[in-house]
């Protein structure tokens, strides 16, 4: 029986993907890379599920592209190549539902890209990011997109030209991820986020996390009114009348997802 590289789980209304080449330190080949997006998408539209953690298997998150996988193609078999392995960066902002990462160990190159890229994200005190490619004559142009709406330009620059690692408090203190933990309460701590996230209005998520993406490409005024536009929508649906009456009745609301 061939080996799942992805595995995917569903428990009390999350979503469980798992990293699963810890032998190859969890980095992206083809099959990989297809069944991470495939397992995305489906969890997004599986209404058991409000929201997604990603993990990993063995001892780090992810240490990239397999780099033996740049050897031997066209340019235009590159091309392909490299659409496929950067293609969860187009996926994971377009998905309804939030996703965390969980990370331990290394999450380095693409592996980092990945983590940037969630909506969310939980790493315990001993992990390590970087944007490391330039390190072996590549350079991490995927990550950078996430990385330089996190960061900011210079220190962007900073990372995918040096390779540098950063320790997870100074991940954290870029504002690259959102809690650290201790490695023994990393599964513990990102289930009990990935939980109070799911008890939210589904709906109320949903519009959020659309909202803050939309808002990040366009200017102030028009994005005020982007939001308010949202907000309003939101605020005609059963749920949201349901949130207010649950409130005021001291109770804890039933959301219906409409």
């Amino acid at each position: 029986m061939e080996k799942k590289l992805i595995l995917v789980d569903k428990q009390d209304m999350i979503g469980l993907i798992t990293l699963n080449r810890p032998e190859d330190m969890n980095t992206f080949n083809v099959p990989f890379a297809r069944a991470l997006n495939d397992a995305l998408r489906d969890l997004d539209k599986d209404d058991e599920v409000r929201v997604v953690v990603i993990q990993a298997a063995g001892k780090h998150f992810s240490t990239g592209i397999s780099l033996s996988e740049f050897q031997g193609k066209s340019p235009k078999e590159l091309r392909e190549f490299i659409n496929l392995m950067d293609e969860f960066y187009h996926t994971l902002p377009r998905m309804k539902k939030p996703v965390i990462a969980s990370v331990k160990g290394a999450a380095v190159a693409n592996g980092a890209g990945l983590v940037f890229a969630c909506d969310l994200a939980v790493a315990a005190e001993n992990a390590k990011f970087g944007t490391t490619a330039i390190n072996v004559g590549l350079i991490c142009l995927g990550p950078a997109v996430p990385l330089a709406r996190h960061v900011g330009r210079k220190k962007a620059l900073e990372m995918i030209l040096t390779g540098d690692i950063l320790s997870a408090a100074e991940a954290e203190r870029l504002g690259l991820i959102n809690k650290i933990v201790p490695p023994d309460e990393l599964e513990a701590k990102t289930m009990e986020l990935a939980a109070k996230l799911a008890q939210k209005s589904p709906l109320a998520v949903q519009t959020g996390k659309a909202g803050v993406y939309a808002m990040s490409e366009i200017p102030y005024h028009q994005a005020l009114d982007y939001m308010d536009e949202l907000f309003a929508s939101l605020c005609g649906t059963e749920d949201a009348l349901e949130g207010i009456n649950a409130f005021l009745e001291k109770r804890k609301p039933k959301w219906k997802n409409k």
